[in-house]
């Protein structure tokens, strides 16, 4: 194990993102969350990413230059944009050469961040890539029957090798994010380094909420997330109807996405519709009173590689249920800070539910704990993990010796 250098110097960094505000899901606000965090930080920030139309523009948001990459909509979903090869190509050739940062962290695999990984290479940029992707997470959207998806699965992570191969590091948010990569053919360097919260910013908000606002008689469960069939909402309504607690219960569903009318629809079918407020989307100030307000988190999803909205319901001090899949156990201390429940399993979830809402003191006492157990990704010391990544990766590209990171992330 090799110690981590210290960073002797402001970078020049461009972290490449598919997917970036105003989009809203997990990748987009992580890589909105590590490039203002590094501007912050003292670097020179680029973000290249695609545009929200056809045209490309660059502009300073929050301290980063924002260059982005015109691109065109699918009818897949809103967020899931593209990019012809050979114009992404251009675009990262011209970009780079323009900007020649010190290192490229891309977020992603396909259009514009593929372009990124190999213009990199060519130049002989240092590359840090970040997985974010799991198939399940697309098929919803690109109507894949179940009976092909096997193969698809194989076809995409096959995919995913190629590209990240090519970088000098990858990391993913938890143990079990990188080990789905080591099970899926990838045998380069990969280290864990969680996506990071500003846990201080979700606990201040719940205090004050609370401090003034009393504990109300009525119970809100809270999901946050894309409103789309991979979460799972509709476990969850399944759920609700099977409560079994004196306590009135109300469930809040933040987001949007491509099944909201279902699942609404769904609400009134199973007599739940007057417990149950779809909010669609909100801003952050809005949704840090949702995560304030809140008596439990629950997500219900079973393709999550770390997922951000259970961390800032935890830094609100809410306990939280969780379907026991992929990375979702990491942030679980079974009937310390919540419970975990076998997925898929409406049963098993609703007596979760009832035994969180059912008491006061049960509620306080797990997100007290769980405040305590995600402090650990606190988003100061992600940060500085990534600076000391970089230098890693700059000074073993110099030199020519391998990469030997530990980032002494857990999860």
């Amino acid at each position: 194990m090799t110690s981590q250098p210290l960073l002797r110097r402001p970078l020049r960094i461009v972290v490449g993102a598919v997917t970036y505000p105003p989009d809203v899901n997990g990748a987009a606000n992580f890589g909105h969350r590590l490039a203002t965090g590094l501007a912050a930080r003292g670097h020179e920030v680029h973000v290249i990413c695609h545009s929200t139309d056809t045209r490309s523009s660059t502009v300073v948001e929050d301290g980063v230059t924002v260059h982005r990459v015109g691109s065109f909509a699918t009818p897949f979903h809103p967020t899931i944009r593209i990019s012809e090869p050979w114009r992404a190509s251009a675009a990262a050739k011209r970009l780079l050469t323009e900007v020649q940062p010190d290192v490229v962290h891309v977020q992603s695999h396909f259009f514009i961040t593929r372009g990124l990984i190999n213009v990199a290479r060519r130049q002989g940029i240092p590359l840090v890539a970040t997985n974010h992707f799991m198939p399940e997470n697309i098929f919803g959207y690109l109507r894949i029957p179940g009976f092909l998806q096997t193969v698809a699965s194989r076809a995409l992570w096959r995919h995913l090798v190629r590209y990240y191969g090519k970088a000098h590091m990858v990391t993913a948010p938890t143990p079990r994010a990188v080990q789905l990569l080591r099970d899926n053919g990838f045998a380069n360097n990969a280290e864990p380094i969680s996506c990071g919260i500003d846990v201080d910013r979700y606990r201040r908000r719940a205090v004050a909420f609370r401090r003034y606002n009393p504990a109300p008689n009525t119970r809100t469960v809270l999901f946050v997330g894309r409103v789309d069939e991979e979460k799972h909402i509709d476990d969850l309504l399944q759920a609700m109807s099977l409560l079994r607690t004196r306590t009135r219960t109300r469930l809040e569903v933040v987001g949007d996405g491509s099944q909201r009318e279902h699942f609404e629809h769904m609400a009134a079918e199973l007599g739940i519709a007057d417990r149950v407020h779809f909010t669609g989307l909100v801003d952050d100030e809005e949704l840090l009173d949702c995560y304030a307000r809140a008596d439990l988190f629950c997500m219900p999803s079973v393709a999550e590689l770390q997922s951000l909205a259970t961390m800032e319901a935890m830094s609100a001090r809410t306990p939280v249920v969780l379907a026991n899949a992929m990375a979702l156990p990491h942030l679980v201390k079974p009937g310390h800070n919540g419970w975990l429940y076998p997925p898929r399993d409406v049963h098993a979830l609703a007596r979760a539910i009832d035994e969180v809402v059912e008491d006061r003191s049960t509620i306080d006492r797990m997100g007290a704990a769980g405040e305590q157990l995600v402090s650990q990704h606190d988003i100061d010391a992600v940060l500085g993990r990534f600076e000391s990544l970089y230098t890693e990766v700059i000074d073993s590209a110099d030199s020519g010796r391998p990469v030997e990171f530990h980032s002494g992330i857990a999860s």
